[in-house]
Parts: C-alpha cells; structure tokens; sequence
C-alpha cells in the first residue's frame, strides 16, 4: 500500500489491515492533558489532576516504548566503555591508585562521576534500571496482545481486495463453494491458520489465512531473553564473590576467607555461603614446543590436585586445566598462573638450620624469568646471639644461557640449567610497623649489605646445591635441589552465569526468528458473477511490504488455478493468472 494513499482508503482494510505486530499504537501528544478547565479553586484542581495524570500517562508510555528501550540499551553499552578503558576499585585497587598518582587532573574529575566505580555508579545504575523497567512495561501488554491473537481467528476479508500490496484474479468456471474448499486444503497444506468468513454460500464468503506467528513471538522471546540477561547480571553482581589464591608444591588451600590472598565479592553475598570444600596442589606439568619457530611455547599447562567436598568428604583427583576448573559445590577453581619456588635453607654461625623454605617467585617473561625475596622473619641471631632478621634478593632462572652469554636472563621455560642470583641483608625487615609489604619485595630501608671481601654488596649465582656463605660467621644460604612450582587459582561463584548464558542464546533464537521470519495473511474470495461465472480473488498483505509476498501468492494462485481453472475469455486470450506484485517488489 503507497504511503501517499488517502486514510480513508486506508481505513478501508478495517481488521484485515489490524493487529499484524504487538506493537502499540503511538498516539501524538495533545495539547492539554487536563481538557477545559472550569472557573474557580475547584475546576483549578480537577484540570491540575488531569494534567498531572495524563503527564504520568503520557511518560510512562514513552518510557515503555520499544524505541526508548533499544536507546537505554544504547547508553548501557556506551555507559560500559569506561569500565573497560579506566582501571576499576573492584577489580585492582592498586592501579587505581597509580592511575590518580599518574594524572593528578583526570583522577579527580573521574571519581567525581564514579568513574573508576562505573558498574556500581548511580548513573550505571539509573540507565540499568529504567531499561530493565522500559523492557517490563514494554513486553507485558504486547504479550497479552500477542496471546490474545493466538487464541482469536484471521480477520475476514476487506471489501477491496484489489487496493492490498500482492493481488490476483480470474474468472473459472468452477462453483464458488468448490474454490473455497480447494483453497482451504491448499492453505492448511502449507500451515496456515485458516477459516471462512461471511457464512457459507454468501456473496461475503472468503477464506482468510496467517502465517508467520512465529515472527512476534521471535520478538517477544527477544525481549523477554535481554530481561533474563538484565536479572542474571543483577544477582551475578550482587551475590558473586571470587578470590584468588597461590598455592606450592605440595601445600594445600582450604575454602574459608582467612585462606585467600585477596578476595572481593557483592555487596549481597555472604562469608558463610562459601562452598566447604578444600584441595592440595599434588604437582604442576608442563610442556613446551623445543623447535621451531615456536620454540618456548606452553603445549601443556596441567595442575594436578586432591580435592573433598565438605569436611569430611572423600578425597578425590583432578587435573585442572586452562579452561578447565574444577567445579565443586556451585564454585569454579580457575588455573591462571604458574611458576617456580626455588628451595632454599638459612643456617646461622653455628650451623643451625633457621628457615627451610620453597619461596615463590614472580615470573616477569614468558620463558620464566622470576624475582622476589627470601625474609627470615624469626629465629635467627647473629654470632653475639642478638636476634636479628634477614632479607635476600632473589633471581631465578630455569635455563641460564652460562657466563659470558649475556645478562642473566632465561633462555628457555623447563628447568634445563636452573641458576638462583641472591644478594643479601640482614637488620630489620619493617613487618613489625604495621604497614602492609609486597611479600615478593624487600624493604632494605632499615637493613645493612652482608659485604664481600671487597666490600661490595654480598651476591652470588648458584646451582641446585650451591652455598654462599655469609660473611664474618653469619651463617650461610644454601640453593637446594628441590625445585618446586606453584600455581595460581581463581575460586569464584558467580550465581546466574548459566541464566545470562541461556538468555544470550535465546535473544539470538528471539532475534533471528523477528528478523528473518514474516507474518502475512492471505485471503481468497469466489463470488458468482453476473454471468454465471465465478470471479475468483486472491490477495495478500505483510506487516511490511516485501517480494516474497508477491511471489507467495503467486505460488498459491498458481496451485489453486490447477483446481479451479480460468474459464474462456474472449476478452483475454492468456487467462493465466497475473499477480498484482507489491510496490517496488518488481527491481
């Protein structure tokens, strides 16, 4: 139908024409809610009521609309960059400090709109809500619409069949009774909904048909899925917690809060909702490529564990994989790191053995380049027998290309020629102020050098059974050969992850469904013409205007014109059918 048609052509259609989508009527808005106001106090307030409603009215329709619901998702998305380019509290709270040390301008601008908080902002929240209200308001009328129309029957033919999109017609010599039957059977073959209008054997007999139903319940199911998704997002959020935890060789983690190395949650979740369950790091594997271009590549990153549910639950073995946690009791245990904890023991003046440790060390490249720090915290005294505590710098590398190659940098990721770099300390360490250290750095602010014979800062590079000794009897450290490794784990609940997956996966079923399927009706009317013989019309009208309607129709006049066909005509000498094709259908 052309755009520039007369409405009361248009009105023509009637209930043909009607109820095609769910969508609701959008109505412009008037002048004045209130009307007419009357004279006085009280035909003040009556109008200022009306005018107060109508406004509520009028906003709530526009906040339900579709079109109103697809910008809020707009600004949803824009409102999430933020977060992805500028570090996050939530997430680490250490670059958001170096962040505002960095840019003494932007930080305070961006914590004044809550932009190192974007995901628990007011305004995050706002656009988050009122699209979760837009998509509520928006879905529930059209359902019940959309039912309504499930449970009701096509609409009847309009009086001009010939002002719809896709039309055909001819003359046949068949009963008009006759071509309604054989278009019912056709129209039903092909899984239409189907039924005659007007009263059989009346001049307003037709048979009208739908299809494509599938098409807004696609929508719907659209919709419905984003507020699935909304909701799951929501409790994940608001319910989640997930911590991280380093665990050596042969050490263990139980899942209770003091066991963490940090830990973060929603603002919702609750300590003692922390799934009991506990597991061993048993060893950790490990293979990479030894030729070729991609010579140091992980193959194979595997951590092999003992796990129990609960306090007394059986132990069980599991190897947990990249991508593959161990899911224990609604919680996931993530592999995300590894490395090496080189062993080494501290000895006093006296020989006594002081500290007995595999300390972990923090990879800086990817052939397992590590630093950190070895601190004797307790039990060691000087050769006068004052207590004293000790600091080492440690550098470790699994495959030292040997002396005279270059900086001690590694070579390869497996332990091929493992060398231990420590230079050392010994005074006060600054555990005892209060303040929190980084456990893989040393403060040497309040420590003195162990000096060499040159009086240099103590430092030596060792291999697996190597001692450097400390100098004037303070006792020595030695490099042990056993190696272990560690790895890293992320335990996480996130309650609603598998919803948000259902609801994403649905809204793309929803979306294909509404994009790619169209609802249509189709309608075929026999009538007996003056002549005796019966004028046979078919047409048919989309939600939008489209060449496979035209073409369908066509389709179906042609197996209908089988059973009922074209009668002479010595008016027209081809009395096949032609299809009136929709506008612009024929490029």
């Amino acid at each position: 139908m052309s755009k520039t048609e007369a409405p009361e052509e248009q009105n023509e259609l009637g209930a043909a024409g009607s109820q095609l989508s769910t969508a609701p009527v959008d109505r412009a808005m008037p002048g004045s809610f209130g009307g007419k106001r009357a004279p006085g106090a009280v035909g003040w307030l009556v109008w200022s009521g009306r005018e107060v409603v109508g406004w509520v009215r009028w906003m709530w329709r526009q906040l339900t609309s579709m079109r109103v619901a697809l910008l809020l998702l707009l600004l949803l998305s824009l409102g999430a960059i933020p977060g992805s380019l500028i570090p996050q509290t939530s997430i680490d709270e250490l670059k958001v400090a170096d962040f505002k040390k960095a840019h003494t301008t932007l930080g305070p601008i961006y914590e004044k709109f809550q932009l190192f908080d974007v995901y628990s902002s007011v305004w995050f929240s706002a656009i988050y809500i009122l699209l979760f209200i837009s998509l509520i308001g928006c879905i529930v009328p059209r359902t019940w619409q959309f039912v309504g129309q499930l449970r009701g029957r096509p609409p009847g033919a309009p009086k001009r069949l010939d002002r719809l999109p896709a039309y055909t017609t001819w003359r046949t010599d068949a009963e008009p009774g006759q071509v309604h039957e054989s278009a019912l059977s056709l129209l039903k073959g092909r899984r239409f909904r189907v039924h005659t209008t007007g009263g059989q054997g009346t001049s307003k007999t037709s048979v009208a048909a739908e299809k494509g139903y599938l098409r807004e319940a696609g929508n719907l199911f659209f919709h419905i899925s984003l507020i699935v998704l909304l909701v799951a997002f929501a409790v994940g959020a608001l319910f989640k917690s997930e911590g991280g935890k380093l665990v050596v060789q042969g050490d263990g983690f139980s899942n209770t809060l003091t066991q963490y190395d940090n830990f973060k949650s929603g603002s919702l979740f609750d300590t003692e909702e922390l799934a009991p369950f506990s597991f061993k790091l048993d060893s950790f594997d490990s293979t990479f490529e030894r030729k070729g271009p991609e010579k140091g590549t992980a193959r194979t990153y595997r951590a092999n564990v003992t796990y129990s549910e609960g306090p007394d639950g059986a132990e069980k073995k599991k190897a947990i994989e990249v991508n593959k946690p161990l899911e224990v009791d609604g919680s996931k245990v993530y592999l995300i790191g590894h490395g090496y904890a080189p062993t080494v023991t501290v000895r006093d003046g006296k020989g006594k053995v002081v500290y007995k440790a595999s300390v972990p060390l923090l990879p800086i490249d990817s052939n397992g380049t590590a630093t950190g720090a070895v601190k004797v915290l307790d039990g060691y005294r000087d050769k006068s027998g004052k207590k004293e505590q000790l600091g080492f710098n440690a550098f470790f590398v699994p495959t030292f290309a040997g002396e005279g190659h270059g900086q001690m940098f590694s070579q390869f990721p497996a332990l091929d020629y493992p060398v231990l770099a420590l230079s050392g300390y010994h005074g006060s360490l600054g555990v005892d102020s209060g303040l929190p250290q980084n456990v893989y750095q040393l403060d040497t602010s309040k420590m003195q050098k162990f000096k060499d014979s040159k009086g240099e800062l103590l430092k030596k590079r060792m291999r697996p059974g190597e001692t450097m000794t400390l100098p004037n009897g303070a006792g020595s450290i030695t490099f042990d050969k056993d190696i272990k490794r560690w790895a890293t784990f992320q335990i996480s609940q996130q309650p609603g992850s598998m919803w948000a997956l259902i609801g994403a996966i649905s809204a793309i079923f929803g979306l294909a469904g509404s994009l790619f399927i169209q609802r249509r009706r189709v309608w075929v009317r026999a009538v007996r013409g003056a002549d005796g013989v019966t004028v046979v019309e078919m047409a048919g009208l989309g939600r939008s205007e489209s060449a496979k309607l035209p073409e369908e129709l066509g389709d179906l006049a042609a197996h209908l014109h089988e059973k009922a066909p074209s009668a002479p005509d010595p008016d027209h000498a081809d009395s096949t059918p032609q299809v009136v094709p929709a506008e612009g259908a024929e490029k």
